[in-house]
């Protein structure tokens, strides 16, 4: 069942930093982009939403079924990502738009988290005095696909939620 839910997450991963991409190609095609910049923008807060809550499920089901003691790292990304899935709940639920200014900063900063421990991954002479040594921020718990470790999960969804969120302030005016 673990393997499965890795699997699984690894690709909702994959399909999050690529749906990021479109975004971000859309953005910079401009008036070529428009037509499905329209479309996203309409479901934007529902799509950042179910982004954050998926994530904050996953990380629940990987720390309290799958038993990976969480790092501080990954502790800070969790409060970043908690906090983002009950704000855009409400701003989806409210179809308040105004929510970027909340959303966007707690999203770029779960990302610069996320992005440093997936480079401690990686390169674990950089880490400096943030974590403990009971749970190092360089345990990889697994890597799917070669790549994909529960902080590119995280910096996945970070960034779509970050695309969608400029998204919503790049609305061009009718």
């Amino acid at each position: 069942m673990i393997d499965t839910v890795q699997v699984f997450s690894a690709l909702l991963a994959v399909l999050a930093a690529a749906g990021a991409l479109v975004i971000f190609v859309s953005l910079g095609a401009r008036s070529r982009g428009e037509l499905l910049l329209a479309g996203v923008r309409d479901v934007a807060l529902w799509i950042a939403f179910a982004v954050a809550g998926a994530a904050m499920v996953g990380s629940l089901y990987f720390s309290e079924a799958a038993e990976y003691v969480p790092c501080k790292l990954c502790w800070y990304q969790r409060i970043a990502m908690y906090s983002l899935a009950v704000i855009l709940l409400v701003a989806a639920i409210k179809r308040d738009r105004g929510v970027t200014k909340y959303a966007l900063p707690l999203a770029i900063i779960g990302a610069g988290i996320s992005t440093y421990h997936y480079l401690l991954e990686w390169f674990p002479s950089i880490e400096t005095d943030v974590c403990s040594i009971d749970v190092p921020c360089t345990t990889i718990w697994f890597r799917e696909f070669g790549f994909a470790t529960l902080s590119f999960m995280a910096l996945s969804g970070f960034v779509l939620i970050i695309a969608l969120m400029v998204t919503l302030l790049t609305r061009k005016e009718q």
